[in-house]
């Protein structure tokens, strides 16, 4: 599996931005990888040092419009909090 293929998208949410100040970035990530492949695959594609990552499995919402209803997809986030002495990731810089 490519790194590419593990970090979908940066989630930003007001919870998200207040964490990038102490180098915790959200994402949401592919259902099947671990806390090892997420790890590697944020190193590899943004050039620094991870901590720790700690991963939530989001349920869909219920959502109707008129008398259909049916529920938005599921999905796993993941919460990077990177070291110290690591450079921050360069694409949230521009949002806080």
């Amino acid at each position: 599996m490519f790194a590419e293929d593990i970090i979908i998208k940066p989630l930003l949410t007001e919870k998200g931005y207040d964490g990038i100040a102490d180098k915790k970035y959200t994402f949401i990530v592919k259902k099947s990888a671990n806390k090892t492949e997420i790890k590697m695959a944020v190193e590899k594609l943004f050039g620094v040092k991870v901590q720790s990552v700690n991963t939530i499995n989001c349920k869909g919402k219920l959502k109707r419009m008129g008398r259909n209803e049916g529920y938005t997809p599921d999905y796993k986030k993941a919460v990077v909090q990177l070291k110290a002495d690591s450079k921050a990731i360069e694409f949230f810089n521009s949002l806080s």
